[in-house]
């Protein structure tokens, strides 16, 4: 990869010590149960020979109570106290021991916070409004929302409420972060992505229609020893091709090492390149350059990898080379996708 070729890292979390308890998977048992801040992350991207220009925030699952937060707001505390950490990252305007400084402003490209789909878009309007008044002069850098489906009932996404939230996204020119897992959850989880994009956008003029970006390939089995044969593996294929046909949803190369075994994640990037390859060479193949980002997933994807951002970093350069892609391609997947998708202004 040519040293020149910049990168914006399209998925990663950030959260200080302070506000851990408002982090909703947060056990004291957790890995990740510790600050993450910029500083941190900057270390983890320093070895890196190409320019890393910005990177996008997604929101971390903090606490939140749907109901309480339809009658009166109550329910959306956390998720809207989130909103005000990333403005003082976004805007240079750190407290002490929160890992960034003034300077560190012009990295956050954008970040995509919670929000409350399933309750329909009132509420949405409702929750919008007081997210923008929270963000203040941040809100340029709100490109979207997400409401994580990964860990939600079947049929979550699918609910006219639901559909009509994505549409109300679409007018306001606002994209959707699609975080759905294959691996625990099985194929239900593709047939469903499928038929909300479908339902979304149908009938809906092309202008409004709203943006999906889909993370972590949909988290696909890397465990998988033969695709020739594997029913998960073969329903995940098909699900790429598919929800490739919309020309406004992009896939996020990201999330692979949470999906792989142990042993396979200590590898080196060769060895690991050569047992992901066929989901890497589907997602390029279904989507190509033009619709698919890099992406590094920090710092979920330290977890049992000793230089997890490198590594990745590597992965992504390897099907880029194997693929014979040609430095405008290449740099589409390192950065300019995730400025296309999210319509970033750096």
């Amino acid at each position: 990869m040519a040293s020149d070729i910049p990168i914006i890292d399209a998925h990663i979390h950030l959260y200080p010590k302070s506000e851990l308890e408002t982090l909703a998977w947060c056990t004291p048992d957790s890995p990740l149960a510790k600050q993450h801040s910029l500083e941190e992350y900057k270390a983890a991207f320093s070895s890196s020979p190409n320019p890393v220009k910005g990177f996008v925030f997604l929101e971390t699952d903090r606490k939140n109570d749907l109901e309480a937060g339809v009658k009166d707001g109550s329910g959306w505390k956390y998720p809207l106290e989130e909103v005000s950490w990333l403005k003082r990252i976004a805007l240079g305007q750190p407290k002490d021991g929160e890992g960034h400084t003034k300077e560190d402003a012009s990295l956050c490209a954008a970040y995509i916070p919670w929000a409350p789909l399933p309750s329909g878009p009132a509420a949405m309007e409702k929750y919008i409004e007081l997210a923008q008044k929270e963000a203040g002069d941040s809100w340029k850098k709100v490109r979207g929302f997400r409401y994580l489906l990964q860990d939600k009932p079947d049929g979550t996404g699918l609910t006219d409420n639901f559909i009509e939230s994505l549409k109300l996204l679409g007018r306001k020119g606002l994209v959707f972060d699609l975080g759905v897992n294959q691996h625990e959850r099985g194929r239900i989880q593709l047939e469903e992505t499928v038929e909300m994009i479908d339902r979304a956008h149908e009938g809906v003029p092309d202008n409004e229609k709203v943006v999906f970006i889909i993370n972590h390939m949909c988290k696909p089995d890397l465990t998988v020893y033969n695709v020739l044969t594997d029913t998960s593996y073969i329903a995940w294929r098909t699900a790429m091709f598919t929800l490739s046909k919309a020309d406004n949803v992009y896939m996020k190369l990201s999330g692979g090492f949470p999906e792989m075994s142990d042993s396979l994640k200590k590898r080196s990037p060769e060895e690991i390149f050569e047992a992901v390859s066929p989901w890497l060479s589907v997602v390029l193949a279904a989507f190509g350059p033009s619709r698919i980002m890099f992406a590094s997933d920090w710092p979920v994807c330290t977890v049992g990898v000793d230089g997890a951002w490198g590594k990745w970093q590597k992965l992504v350069e390897r099907l880029c080379y194997m693929a014979s892609l040609t430095d405008d391609e290449k740099k589409r997947i390192w950065a300019g996708t995730a400025i296309a998708a999210y319509g970033l202004e750096l």
